[in-house]
């Protein structure tokens, strides 16, 4: 299989239109046109140990989550790690492929797939993209059956490997109603508030969006790439529907560049 094919194959599942407007989601590096497949490498981010790991693992396309090339590169230089990448890219034959915010606005995208691992019911889209059945950013839904906060706060911690997550000291002590945004998604607290839940889950908040919601709703920051790192299942499902004899390996980097330092 071409590896334009199965980028083809992520956009069918994941439309570049659906991407926000500051994004630069697509292809990234290389020409794809004509080269043949031999493996592709699945990460969050891309860096140059991921381009290093793809050569040594024999693939010819890395697919990420965030973009390598993000904001407007006015040269490429070996000055920073993104233009080392590119360099090594280039040079080792590697395409590179980002699938962003229209991965975490289409149907079955990165929200769903969290409230998957949540275990959410009556699921529908916090705030719909207009004209696009079932896309949207963030999600909301119904546990099965509530929980009381601290254990609820647990479960999701066990789920995504977190350390530690940061929290509001909101006054309720049962969740049921759940709404959910991968990466920085504190811009959707008050489509979650409207939305009547209970918590409001996201990678990233920041110290002053937690003012407010203490009487109405629980926050909670689990960090942005413990929120997202399930996302390499959805891009393993599309590839592997296409391509199933095409070997596809998620990366062995934690490419995650915070570190929780606790005593």
């Amino acid at each position: 299989m071409k590896i334009r094919e199965i980028f083809e194959a992520l956009e069918v599942f994941a439309p570049l239109s659906l991407q926000d407007g500051y994004d630069n989601a697509g292809l990234q590096i290389g020409l794809t046109e004509d080269a043949e497949a031999t493996g592709a490498l699945l990460c969050l981010d891309v860096t140059e140990a991921v381009i290093d790991e793809a050569v040594s693992r024999g693939c010819n396309a890395v697919i990420s989550h965030h973009p390598l090339l993000f904001r407007p590169c006015k040269k490429i230089t070996a000055e920073d790690y993104i233009g080392r990448c590119v360099f090594k890219a280039v040079k080792s034959g590697v395409a590179v492929y980002a699938a962003h915010t229209n991965l975490d606005n289409a149907f079955g995208g990165v929200n769903w797939k969290i409230a998957e691992k949540i275990g959410l019911d009556d699921v529908k889209v916090l705030a719909p993209k207009p004209g696009v059945d079932g896309a949207g950013a963030g999600i909301v839904g119904t546990l099965k059956e509530p929980m009381k906060k601290e254990c609820f706060v647990s479960m999701v911690r066990n789920l995504f490997h977190v350390d530690c997550a940061r929290c509001n000291d909101w006054a309720g002590k049962e969740v049921r109603t759940v709404a959910v945004c991968g990466g920085a998604g504190a811009f959707l607290i008050p489509d979650a508030e409207r939305a009547g839940a209970d918590v409001f889950i996201t990678g990233e908040i920041g110290y002053h969006r937690f003012f407010g919601y203490e009487d109405n709703m629980l926050l909670m920051e689990i960090g942005h790439f413990e929120s997202e790192q399930y996302t390499l299942e959805i891009l393993r499902n599309i590839i592997s529907g296409v391509a199933p004899e095409l070997p596809v390996y998620d990366t062995a980097l934690r490419t995650n560049p915070i570190e929780y330092v606790c005593d």
